[in-house]
């Protein structure tokens, strides 16, 4: 299961704590999957029907705008994902893992192009992408 390989992958990158999953929408798998691993996850979302869901599955989730994020939001996270994030929110979840100086990971939809600079990492054929922070 590629988005159950993707929580693996998370879990061998990044230190149990909080993480952040930036654009969860109504896509839950990683999130619970990290939860149960014992991570405080934090979702974000722009959609506050997203946010909603995400609490009523016992996902502690925020609504926020990547583009002009409110940082004291998100505590001091170990590391931010995102799972295909739209290709013109990237640069935005870029800046804000400078802006709290984690790393980034990205499972982007097939056939999206990542901003250069950032490394990629095959993961049991999943395509992920990566930035440590600056």
């Amino acid at each position: 299961m590629p988005l159950r390989d993707f929580a693996d992958f998370l879990k061998e990158e990044i230190p149990r704590g909080r993480v952040v999953e930036i654009g969860i929408g109504f896509q839950f798998d990683v999130a619970l999957r990290l939860r149960d691993l014992g991570y405080d996850v934090l979702a974000v979302d722009w959609n506050p029907e997203s946010v909603r869901k995400a609490e009523e599955l016992g996902i502690r989730a925020v609504r926020d705008d990547v583009f002009n994020p409110r940082v004291e939001l998100y505590g001091n996270p170990r590391g931010i994902y995102s799972i295909r994030p739209t290709p013109e929110t990237v640069p935005a979840i870029l800046r804000l893992g400078v802006m709290l100086g984690v790393p980034v990971y990205i499972l982007p939809l097939s056939g999206d192009t990542m901003p250069r600079g950032m490394r990629l990492v095959n993961y049991r054929g999943l395509a992920v992408y990566t930035t440590k922070p600056i």
